[in-house]
């Protein structure tokens, strides 16, 4: 009896001994192929200093989802636990906004004035088709902050499957940058070019504004290079990145000089730049058409000595978006979308992070880019479909265009490029001439830098309407939103990344679906399979089983 409790009371203080280890030594196992429940270091160094509780409110919450909808939302709770795990301050729930009828619709109202617009889905189960109205939005709050973290990742002509696949690739990103937002401090400048008549305020507000959330932000005129170079470059070198956005006034040898020795200094710099005077908006005139001219900003010999060159044509491409124009006479006229060659529609075949799962970028009236060779390491981030020509300059462009069919014989110039990343040390555009003034501190050589050139100054461009600056890619004629934004913060998200954070974007997840398909006709079959054999197997094995047991005692 002595001996039985003395076992017993081993047994117990092991028990308790292991449940204490265990509490106090945690280990997750990752043991996917794509190891996507494993947090980048990024992510991990984010959140691993939260000191106090970041609540996390999912509205992708509900029984009638997409079996899509249902995986996005599996995948969201799986990663949220990933973040959770790390640090115990990150506190999630899923809340159903929908579940009560009476107060959905002033749920739907709250969320929507808040900008969490709700999205419409086509549910195709079991054969029938049916809708369903989801929020694919999360808010996180952190000391009295809150940030919107969007669920969907849209890409136009993404089918629901591919349009999940693309959430779920973007999921640690989206969480990761809203997390960074509330727990990281801005500290990093931007300077927004002015003295070369460069876009206004309003037609980039909406970008700028969206910079905003992660950056300081400032207008940074050139005009007192002219008096004072010296004291120009000084205060330029206070920031860490400039934007020069479509300027349509030549850049002088003095403001050169300050641009190129800012990127001596380690300066990174983002430059959106027209080659041709074009605008759609001179079509819109009585006879419909306007003269395209080479536009010259003295620029030619600065980006040669880094690497590019941008040719002064316009890139006309069959894979481009649709211009809307009012056809017919009067009261009985209709706004129709029309074939337009010169809004090329741009992606990339690369992986970078700048452009890894990104939308499609729409330009207008865009110029083809040039690869030279030097030292600068050199990556293409946009170009256009292989259906593409070239159109010398000076041109009349016309809109009686969009009547006639396209050749597709002439369109024949292959993929063109129309931004490019350079990377490395650069050397100065100076080197070895006299310069414009004299410099206190010469360089003539860079410490390692970025800069992205991008042969268009309007994918920059938000409409405006009735004053109103308009979310910049959104096309309010065909409702479709083009990459332009997110293809910009990214840009400039790598150009001045010191955490890693953009890397997230290039991580691969590959999401199998089951095929709707063969569910809605296979469906009894595998019911059968299922339900009816296991029974039967069970069956069998008990009918042999008592056989066998029979035969052994009557024997």
């Amino acid at each position: 009896m002595n001996k039985n409790i003395k076992h017993i009371a081993i047994l117990i203080v092991v028990i308790i001994a292991i449940n204490f280890l265990g509490s106090k030594i945690f280990k997750r196992f990752d043991l996917t192929a794509d190891n996507r429940y494993t947090l980048s270091e990024s992510a991990i160094n984010i959140v691993k200093d939260i000191e106090s509780p970041l609540i996390v409110d999912i509205f992708l919450s509900g029984d009638d989802f997409p079996s899509e909808f249902r995986r996005l939302q599996k995948e969201t709770n799986q990663l949220l636990e990933e973040f959770s795990a790390e640090n115990s301050h990150v506190i999630f729930n899923f809340i159903n906004p929908l579940e009560n009828e009476s107060t959905r619709e002033q749920n739907i109202q709250q969320l929507t004035q808040r900008g969490l617009t709700p999205m419409q889905l086509s549910v195709q189960e079991n054969g029938k088709a049916t809708q369903a109205v989801i929020f694919p939005w999360a808010l996180a709050s952190y000391n009295d902050q809150t940030v919107i973290i969007p669920l969907i990742k849209n890409k136009i002509g993404a089918t629901q499957q591919e349009l999940v696949s693309n959430s779920v690739q973007h999921l640690e990103y989206t969480f990761s940058d809203g997390f960074s937002k509330l727990t990281k401090p801005k500290r990093r400048k931007i300077a927004i070019l002015r003295g070369n008549n460069q876009l206004e305020d309003k037609y980039i507000a909406d970008f700028v504004k969206k910079l905003g959330e992660y950056y300081f932000i400032a207008p940074f005129t050139l005009d007192s290079v002219a008096s004072n170079p010296q004291k120009t470059l000084k205060d330029i070198k206070a920031y860490d990145l400039i934007i020069s956005a479509k300027p349509t006034e030549a850049f002088t040898e003095k403001e050169k000089l300050v641009l190129d020795q800012f990127t001596m200094n380690g300066g990174k710099s983002l430059w959106l730049i027209d080659a041709v005077t074009m605008e759609k908006d001179s079509l819109y005139n009585d006879t419909g058409s306007n003269f395209a001219v080479t536009r010259d900003l003295n620029l030619t010999d600065f980006f040669f000595k880094y690497g590019v060159r941008i040719n002064p044509v316009i890139v006309s491409t069959l894979y481009s978006a649709p211009i809307t124009l009012a056809m017919g006479e009067g009261s009985q006229s209709q706004f129709q979308h029309l074939r337009w060659p010169y809004s090329p529609l741009a992606n990339s075949n690369s992986n970078h992070p700048i452009v890894n799962n990104l939308n499609l970028v729409k330009l207008d009236f865009a110029n083809q880019i040039d690869t030279l060779k030097n030292d600068i390491n050199k990556t293409i981030l946009l170009e256009t479909a292989p259906l593409t020509k070239l159109e010398g300059m000076p041109r009349e462009i016309s809109l009686d265009l969009v009547t006639q069919e396209p050749d597709p014989t002439l369109f024949n110039k292959g993929n063109q490029a129309l931004a490019v990343l350079l990377e490395g040390e650069f050397t100065s555009v100076y080197n070895n001439q006299i310069k414009a003034f004299k410099l206190s501190e010469e360089k003539n050589k860079s410490i390692p830098t970025k800069m992205i050139v991008v042969a268009d100054g309007d994918i920059i461009k938000n409409d405006v309407i009735k004053n109103r600056p308009q979310e910049l890619g959104f096309d309010r004629w065909t409702g479709k939103t083009y990459g332009n934004k997110e293809f910009l913060l990214n840009a400039v998200n790598y150009l001045l990344d010191d955490n890693g954070l953009i890397n997230i974007r290039s991580k691969e997840i590959a999401i199998a679906f089951l095929n709707q398909q063969k569910i809605a006709t296979q469906k009894s079959k595998w019911q059968l399979i299922n339900i009816a054999l296991p029974l039967v197997l069970l069956t069998f094995f008990g009918i042999g089983f008592n056989y066998f047991r029979k035969k052994r005692h009557a024997s």
